[in-house]
């Protein structure tokens, strides 16, 4: 199993998915943990002078106001653990749980948080124990922190509160740290707050965001060219002397690589008879590398905010070298929501723009001689009418999702925490988001190889055949009489899904951009 090991620098993307997606292991480095322990020498000094300092001797937020005895600090830490766990809804995804405690680790070992070795220590224990706490939608504004969903974390290292255990089963958390050997941790001065003070879950959802997407915008091209082939339109508008007059890096990379797609192909600039020469095609065909490549663009700007994230210690307050512990205000999530935000936006009109070419390919004005919905026997079939149908409701859908929630904000702790970020309802419908632009790729997928294989005596280029054989060997059906539909479009969206599409082309194209 591969061991990611957490230093005092921040960590990357790669580790991030290593972690969250794929169990890999956590280990602290020799350097994180001298670190921690002079961070803590730091805050344990302070804890024993009269002067009250925030997180560490005063009580949190609008109760900030309040000196703690020592006799009442580690009832004080506990309870903002107990008292914060208060999430409520459907519990989210198991790997965004996993990428939410190791970033919240990456944090913590940096040194700046003032937490023991040894709770650093046990958070590693428990992502490597396969022990996965039970968080739940609702509860995270997206300032100071992910608060609610950071909390239910915390309650599990300390016994408390529910998870699900390395076989699927939620119990008890205290029974699954005693299964695994793991002793509770007994909070101290600060690490309550420490634990639960920064953007963990809406930067653990970018970055898987930002994997999902890297494909999918990938499966996009490939499908625009797919597209752009079976309605004989032209690739001439492909061609890199376009495309450097204005200099937009994503849309040459997409004009890149729906050219070499198409490389060799039969159907391109194909006339039927009888049919006036087409000097343009539709916006939706022809400009497709500009739409996608715009989308490109916001990925390449999302991935510079998500890097300098993992590179940043989020925590209020925070220890610094000079002895110092300083509140601030970096648990605000407005970098990382307003990307989240951006992503929703250039996902749902590239949908848009990939249901648009579906439509023309199952329109018999539209298409070039294709038979209506690429129907069998139409009429007597009805042929993708209702896929299209269906991806029509996904963009629909898209669009909603496509609302700011970063433009939002609700006031909250009395008036003391009055400007959020709402970034991990950005990072929630993101997610949602993704899943529907895969649905709608898939579809465009099935009605363009549907569309390729009905021209009859034209030749498809070699990376469209070749994607066609991997599909149809994927148990995703051809033309032919109407049949059962959900299957196949369920096909052809784990296909696209899992990166066959990707993988099915790249032996003939060369990786693509």
């Amino acid at each position: 199993m591969q061991t990611v090991v957490l230093g005092t620098s921040g960590t990357t993307p790669q580790d991030v998915i290593d972690v969250a997606r794929h169990g890999a292991r956590v280990e602290l480095s020799a350097e994180a943990v001298a670190a921690l322990a002079a961070a803590r020498g730091i805050v344990d000094a302070l804890a024993a002078k009269p002067e009250p300092v925030y997180g560490v001797s005063t009580g949190f937020g609008a109760l900030a106001t309040r000196h703690i005895n020592h006799e009442l600090r580690a009832q004080l830490q506990r309870n903002i653990v107990r008292s914060h766990a208060a999430g409520m809804g459907p519990r989210v995804e198991r790997e965004v749980v996993r990428a939410l405690m190791f970033l919240r680790l990456k944090t913590v070992a940096s040194g700046y948080t003032g937490v023991r070795p040894e709770v650093a220590q046990t958070m590693a224990d428990v992502l490597n124990a396969g022990i996965t706490p039970v968080v739940h939608e609702y509860g995270s504004l997206g300032c100071s922190g992910d608060l609610a969903p950071l909390s239910h974390c915390a309650l599990a290292l300390m016994g408390e509160g529910d998870a699900e255990g390395p076989d699927g089963v939620v119990k008890p958390a205290g029974e699954l740290l005693a299964a695994a050997g793991i002793a509770p941790v007994e909070l101290r001065e600060k690490e309550g707050l420490a634990l639960l003070n920064g953007t963990d879950g809406m930067l653990g959802m970018l970055i898987m965001a930002l994997a999902d997407l890297d494909t999918l915008y990938k499966s996009a091209d490939i499908t625009a060219a797919l597209s752009l082939e079976a309605l004989l339109g032209t690739e001439k508008v492909l061609e890199p002397e376009l495309h450097t007059v204005r200099p937009h890096p994503g849309q040459a990379a997409s004009a890149a690589n729906m050219l070499a797609v198409l490389k060799g192909s039969g159907l391109t600039g194909h006339f039927q008879a009888g049919e006036a020469p087409r000097v343009q095609d539709a916006y939706s065909v022809r400009c497709a590398p500009q739409v996608a490549g715009a989308g490109r663009d916001t990925l390449a700007h999302a991935r510079l905010v998500a890097e300098r994230e993992l590179a940043a210690a989020v925590d209020n307050p925070i220890v610094l070298p000079s002895g110092e512990v300083r509140s601030n205000g970096n648990f605000h999530g407005a970098p990382v929501a307003y990307v989240l935000d951006f992503l929703a936006i250039a996902a749902a009109d590239l949908g848009s723009i990939a249901e648009r070419r579906t439509d023309r390919l199952l329109d018999k004005n539209r298409s070039h001689g294709l038979p209506p919905f690429l129907a069998d026997d139409a009429g007597v079939d009805s042929g993708l009418m209702i896929a299209q149908y269906t991806q029509a409701a996904l963009v629909s859908e898209m669009k909603r999702l496509a609302v700011p929630a970063s433009a939002d904000s609700i006031p909250s702790s009395a008036m003391q925490e009055d400007h959020v970020s709402m970034g991990w309802s950005a990072a929630r419908k993101l997610r949602t988001a993704i899943g529907n632009l895969n649905r709608i790729i898939a579809v465009e997928l099935y009605a363009a190889t549907r569309g390729i294989e009905l021209r009859a005596g034209l030749t498809p280029a070699p990376a469209s055949q070749a994607v066609i054989e991997a599909l149809r060997a994927a148990g995703v059906e051809g033309p032919g009489p109407d049949r059962f539909l959900a299957p196949d479009l369920a096909g052809a969206d784990a296909f696209v899904r899992e990166g066959k599409l990707v993988a099915a082309v790249e032996p003939v194209t060369g990786p693509l951009a």
